[in-house]
């Protein structure tokens, strides 16, 4: 059984990468995994061709069912997340990573067959790379599918570096604000140290677009010592002049370096040529978010 070029996500040089970094179950009372490379090949493309599982060709992947179960396993206990800091790891060490990071969140539709669970009607549906106590991904309530004004809709939140490269991921649900968001998503980045060190968690500076612009968000970023290049709402401008002395100065603001911020919105241009993340088709959050850390993975691996 064999997977030819038209098949294969990865290269041969990127799965070197990352072919070290998988759990192989060798060493465990239970079966070692056996054709790692064909199963992974078989979740990317997946993703990128938007079918369902069973349709996953037999011949190149081998029985969906096998396919599928690794992605869930991997997805609950943070394979992909491990793999993901390893490679920003080693970006980091080799003064890799601009840490002028861009801030958004982009919306996409959910399929009705990701929306056929119960869940909250409210629920903002959060996932991100937190872990709790046994090290595994907590799927949300609200299964991170939102009610907005489009419909059922989940929401991805991207944090870049100044070349639009992934440093968190969060999902959603699509009703819930950008700025409402912005801690947890800066929470997310977490950069281990190769050696001796505390991981990097916090960046130089944070762009983003006016709804991220809040005297909350702005606070925020501040006791935390990183510049805000964030421009103002129109509504905070009038405030602040109909006030006079008393509306305080202007924020500071670098048009300059805020030109850059559109590397984010490139970062999802890349995510949504896969058809499985440009319409969400996956119940649970943890699923569909470990999905776009692969994503993720292969666009540090590419560069």
């Amino acid at each position: 059984m064999t997977t030819d070029q038209r098949h294969r996500v990865f290269t041969d040089q990127q799965w070197a990468r990352i072919e070290p970094l998988l759990p192989t179950n060798a060493g465990k009372r239970a079966r070692p995994f056996e054709n790692n490379r064909r199963i992974v090949e078989g979740i990317a493309y997946r993703y990128r061709a938007g079918i369902a599982w069973r349709d996953l060709p037999r011949e190149h992947f081998g029985p969906w069912q096998t396919v599928w179960k690794r992605h869930r396993r991997y997805a609950a206990d943070g394979t992909w997340g491990r793999v993901l800091a390893q490679i920003l790891a080693d970006a980091d060490t080799a003064g890799d990573i601009d840490w002028n990071i861009s801030v958004d969140g982009t919306i996409n539709r959910a399929h009705q067959h990701a929306t056929n669970t119960s869940r909250p009607e409210q629920d903002t549906g959060a996932t991100s790379n937190y872990k709790n106590l046994d090290d595994r991904e907590c799927e949300p309530a609200g299964h991170g599918v939102g009610r907005s004004r489009g419909g059922l809709t989940t929401k991805i939140h991207h944090a870049v570096d100044g070349r639009g490269r992934p440093l968190a991921i969060v999902i959603t649900g699509g009703q819930l604000h950008d700025g409402v968001i912005l801690s947890q998503v800066l929470a997310d980045i977490r950069v281990p140290r190769v050696g001796p060190g505390r991981a990097r968690t916090r960046p130089d500076s944070v762009l983003g677009d006016r709804a991220y612009g809040s005297r909350a968000n702005r606070e925020y970023l501040r006791n935390r010592g990183i510049t805000a290049v964030i421009p103002e709402k129109k509504d905070q401008v009038a405030a602040r002049k109909r006030r006079g002395q008393r509306g305080g100065r202007r924020p500071a603001f670098d048009a300059t370096a805020y030109k850059n911020r559109n590397v984010v919105e490139r970062s999802f241009a890349y995510v949504k040529q896969w058809r499985g993340l440009a319409t969400r088709y996956d119940k649970l959050a943890i699923v569909y978010r470990a999905a776009a850390v692969i994503s993720a993975v292969l666009t540090w691996l590419r560069q």
